[in-house]
């Protein structure tokens, strides 16, 4: 047993001193750009982490664990002093005096924690009384003045409030913060906002738009018999909205002099196949009507409607938004990524289908055979050719039955250099206008340190170094050179980290995500910054209603982080109550990688 702790023993003194050797040499490196890095206990910590796990640790794990002894494996926020008390428990077990205590300032791991925290309220602000995990949420601009919708959020458990530059316009996000600000003010409380800046986000181009079609179907079981039917959210206006409401999917127009319908008041519509229907006003509140209908119908701008009881009760359906036009690709499709800006078009006669790119100069550097993901991943091509008009891609993956192309979709194309300024300018014109509105910027598409200096300056000749920054971590690239993205801004502003799976799945693929995950998680916590959880998360739930199981269980793994973040959708309120309670529950049982073994409750099955 001796040897085995002599060997032990040996093997931990002699990655110390690497440790230290290794996180010195880059101190003296940092040092140079700027002296005070050497007093941020993050950057300290952060080094020894990086020089520890460039060390493949799995038999040192193995050997402590055989002989019963604390394990390196929650040792990211206090390294040293991790190494420390095993070497120290080692030398009194074989009866060796305590090592000398060297001139290195060491963390313990409560001051590891209490950094930890004191970053996140920093930058995310304080926590809820039941619940140290932050939720965000993305603002939809379609709510931007419905001041009931902020009063829902912050009452269901929004910590954080999202605006997503790359959608929506100014006038939207001045709304959205004057009715967030009053919802606060009402309420009491906190909510920071983080505005996302846009980056250069590569998207589909425009394609050619057609009518929009409402379609109504009941629920049937396998005999066809109606189990349950269609609803239908409409307005009655004579004066229509420029966008609906949330959940509203048309106007009913009454005709000059016409009354609108009311309550159990049945409409016979004629839809648009000519079919005549029967459409029941379950409820009217807040000028918003229910219907609902028993038969599958087809609904589009100009169908009439008229009262069945009240003659002069009668108009027309309108207010449906226009949509794009049905391109749908299936594996061994063809598609061409134009050069030109213009609209795209469906495949016609020997003529490919054909998008855009947001970045046309970025089509002819493809070469042959590079991946292109679109969507997030739903559809995955390969350059097949390159020709004047732009680059013929040939479809390898699609959902069974194809999968719709639409516009304004992201694009990634992994491995491939895209050496694009650090800040588009929108992104510049979109700081001047946000500025005084947020608390955090979030910087999408960083791949560098010399990006996040960028931004720096960028906020400095602002007046504006007292925002936080959240760097996205969204590519292959900003992941690999994470460390020097980080060290660029680390104690110089409020800062932290957000995982955003979605492009981050398509750059390293999806088999890969779980495990950089993790090591994101890790490297933030070693550098004591808050991670955001993002893309997905219950999604089905946010979008459709419904709650997938697997999304439940992705939710509550995003208690490893210091916040996790919504997408917006019809359902988000419902989502963020369904997110607090899990997020409460999880955290009695789960901190960071620590279980904590909370005593649990079985019923006594006697004996």
């Amino acid at each position: 047993m001796n040897g085995d702790w002599q060997d032990l023993l040996a093997a931990l003194e002699a990655l110390r001193a690497r440790v230290l050797h290794e996180s010195e040499a880059r101190m003296v490196v940092l040092e140079g750009q700027d002296p005070t890095l050497r007093l941020h206990p993050g950057v300290r910590n952060m080094l020894h982490y990086l020089a520890l796990r460039r060390v493949d640790l799995r038999p040192l794990q193995e050997a402590l664990a055989g002989q019963g002894l604390s394990s390196l494996g929650r040792s990211e926020s206090h390294v040293l002093d991790t190494l420390d008390h095993i070497i120290a428990l080692l030398s009194a077990a074989l009866g060796r005096p305590e090592p000398e205590a060297g001139a290195q300032t060491i963390l313990r791991p409560d001051e590891g924690i209490q950094l930890l925290a004191r970053n996140t309220e920093r930058l995310l602000g304080p926590a809820r009384a039941h619940r140290s995990t932050r939720i965000m949420v993305t603002l939809p601009g379609e709510r931007a003045d419905d001041p009931a919708f902020f009063q829902s959020l912050l009452a269901a458990g929004m910590d954080v409030a999202r605006i997503n530059c790359a959608r929506d316009a100014p006038e939207q996000w001045r709304a959205m913060v004057k009715n967030l600000h009053q919802a606060v003010q009402e309420q009491g409380g906190s909510c920071r906002i983080l505005a996302d800046l846009a980056g250069h986000k590569i998207r589909t181009g425009p394609l050619p738009m057609e009518p929009g079609v409402v379609h109504l179907r009941p629920r049937r079981d396998r005999l066809g018999r109606v189990q349950a039917p269609a609803l239908l959210r409409a307005i009655a206006s004579t004066q229509p909205p420029a966008v609906l409401p949330a959940g509203v999917l048309c106007v009913l127009l009454p005709t000059a002099g016409s009354p609108a319908p009311k309550a159990a008041e049945e409409l016979l519509c004629v839809d648009a196949r000519g079919k005549e229907r029967v459409l029941v006003v379950e409820a009217v509140e807040m000028g918003v009507l229910t219907l609902h209908c028993m038969q599958g119908t087809y609904l589009v701008n100009g169908n009439t409607w008229r009262s069945r009881r009240r003659r002069h009760c009668q108009g027309v359906i309108t207010g449906i938004p226009e949509t794009p036009v049905q391109m749908v690709l299936a594996v061994g499709d063809a598609l061409l990524l134009s050069r030109d800006p213009g609209q795209g078009r469906v495949a016609v006669a020997d003529q490919p289908a054909r998008v855009a790119c947001t970045i046309p100069a970025l089509v002819e550097r493809l070469p042959l055979g590079q991946a292109v993901w679109v969507d997030d991943g739903k559809m995955a091509a390969v350059v097949e050719a390159q020709g004047p008009e732009g680059a013929l891609l040939r479809i390898t993956h699609a959902k069974a039955g194809g999968a719709r192309l639409l516009p304004d979709r992201g694009l990634n194309f992994p491995g491939l250099p895209l050496n694009l300024p650090s800040l588009s300018d929108k992104d510049l014109a979109d700081l001047d206008v946000i500025i005084p509105l947020v608390d955090m910027v979030g910087f999408s598409f960083v791949e560098s340190g010399a990006h996040m200096a960028t931004l720096l300056e960028a906020l400095q000749q602002r007046q504006a170094s007292h925002l936080g920054i959240i760097a996205k971590v969204e590519t292959a690239q900003a992941f690999h050179r994470l460390p020097e993205i980080l060290l660029a801004a680390l104690g110089r502003e409020p800062l932290g980290v957000m995982v955003a799976r979605g492009d981050l799945a398509v750059e390293v693929g999806p088999e890969r995500l779980t495990e950089v995950q993790e090591e994101i998680l890790w490297l933030a916590e070693a550098a004591h910054l808050p991670v955001i959880w993002a893309t997905q998360v219950l999604e089905t739930l946010t979008r459709k209603g419904s709650i997938s199981r697997p999304e439940l269980t992705d939710a509550a793994m995003g208690v490893r982080a210091e916040c996790v973040m919504l997408n917006k959708g019809p359902f988000v309120v419902e989502a963020v109550r369904t997110l607090d309670d899990i997020l409460t529950r999880m955290q009695d049982h789960q901190r960071k990688k620590f279980t904590r073994l909370r005593a649990l409750h079985w019923q006594d099955t006697g004996s």
